[in-house]
């Protein structure tokens, strides 16, 4: 197939954020045709207009599909993809039961290796273009995912967990060992093809004050690269943390006070910050990345969205598979609105698109890449049947305008409705 092409449908571009100041029924523009060439976009327009600016390139009409943006996932645990949907109990619990025994398992890399292929198919399935994941304590788990990422030509990040106390003997590393494999791991991978590299400490509870130190003098030495971990995500999860670390000033502190706080930081759930907190990751231009489905599924809590958009929070969207019990952006969207739901805000479909778009985007600092249609944007594109069942046929044909008609699709669609992806411009 020629590398330009001419991809006629319900193309939808995002001119601006739908939160803050305006209607968000306005923040998009939908066009006939996008034009792309090289992997990237080159225009958006008339069809006509493009076939004649471009007629050397291959035509692909989707007819009344919805074609945005694939789908950015901002926080996963690829390794999880086997035990996704495990019947889980509290956070502890559910990592000692089901996670922290299926992770044994990465040591073998003929079977991580299964699973990350595993991991993509699914996920491409689903319209992800883009995800950042934690892999295991074995760097073989990192070599894997970025192998299979590496093989379909997506844009992806990923990081070695970092973990040396409160946590199985062949599950730690060290201090010293975290910070060698990882330095290692950013030599061979960070900005090879669409890769990047993550600096990932599990979480403040699995590492000493020694691990977090080193790995933040690690960040320091590789400002560009994105760090991630979790902060905040349940009650008894920050009293465990306050035991462990008395001399804190609250949850954020243990990572502020070791150099893991920073713009290029991806904290994931944050549900229960103290104004502090808040306050400081604003200050820095830090990333919340919300994750409703796992939030909902072990009972972390509700993330107030509108509070934290509304304080000048950045703001990502995640799956968190498998503590999310799905691989859907789709269904994460959908759950997203439920959570807004219950917080006094309902979220409107083009803001919900665009958390799962540009928003996640904006958050891994690849705005300028990916998460929306424009021209020199990467062309990861994902093409919505928005009559995917009867139930959502029934009701989108009602429908007075592109949100009405996409908003069934959000909250009742699957894999179904992703009639085609692709990945720079070739469908994956």
């Amino acid at each position: 197939m020629p590398h330009d092409m001419l991809l006629t449908g319900q193309i939808l571009g995002f001119e601006r954020t739908p939160f803050g100041g305006g209607d968000p029924n306005d923040a998009a523009r939908l066009s006939e045709a996008v034009l792309i060439r090289g992997g990237k976009i080159a225009a958006l327009g008339r069809a006509a207009d493009l076939r004649a600016e471009a007629p050397e390139a291959a035509q692909v009409d989707m007819g009344d599909a919805l074609i945005c943006a694939g789908f950015v996932d901002a926080h996963v645990h690829y390794p999880q993809t086997a035990m996704i949907a495990s019947w889980g109990k509290r956070l502890r619990d559910w990592l000692e039961t089901y996670t922290f025994p299926e992770e044994l398992r990465f040591g073998d890399p003929a079977y991580a290796r299964e699973i990350a292929s595993r991991y993509f198919d699914l996920t491409l399935a689903n319209g992800t273009t883009t995800c950042v994941s934690y892999c295991t304590i074995h760097p073989g788990s990192v070599t894997a995912f970025f192998e299979a990422a590496q093989a379909r030509g997506v844009r992806a990040v990923a990081g070695k967990t970092c973990m040396d106390r409160n946590a199985p003997p062949d599950l730690c590393d060290t201090a010293q060992s975290g910070y060698d494999a990882s330095k290692a791991l950013i030599g061979a991978w960070h900005g090879v093809d669409r890769l990047s590299y993550a600096i990932t400490p599990r979480f403040s509870p699995t590492s000493t004050r020694d691990q977090l130190a080193a790995l933040g003098a690690l960040w320091a030495e590789h400002p560009d690269c994105l760090m991630q971990t979790h902060l905040s995500e349940q009650t008894d999860e920050i009293t465990w943390v306050k035991s462990l670390y008395p001399e804190a000033r609250d949850y954020l502190d243990t990572y502020e006070a070791h150099g893991l706080l920073g713009a290029r930081g991806l904290y994931g759930h944050a549900i229960h910050l103290e104004p502090r907190e808040r306050d400081r990751l604003r200050e820095v231009g830090a990333a919340l990345v919300h994750c409703p489905t796992s939030n909902t599924f072990i009972g972390s809590g509700l993330f107030d969205m509108a509070a934290r958009i509304a304080e000048g929070q950045r703001v990502g969207l995640a799956t968190d598979t498998g503590g999310g019990s799905s691989f859907s952006m789709l269904r994460t969207m959908a759950a997203a609105y439920e959570i807004g739901q219950l917080t006094g805000t309902a979220l409107h479909p083009a803001q919900l698109l665009w958390l799962a778009t540009a928003g996640s985007a904006e958050a891994l600092h690849m705005g300028g890449m990916i998460g929306n249609i424009a021209p020199g944007m990467e062309a990861d594109l994902v093409a919505l049947d928005l009559a995917s069942t009867p139930a959502i046929a029934q009701r989108s044909a009602r429908a007075d305008d592109i949100w009405e008609a996409l908003f069934p699709t959000i909250m009742m669609g699957d894999d179904r409705a992703v009639k085609q992806v692709w990945i720079a411009g070739r469908p994956a």
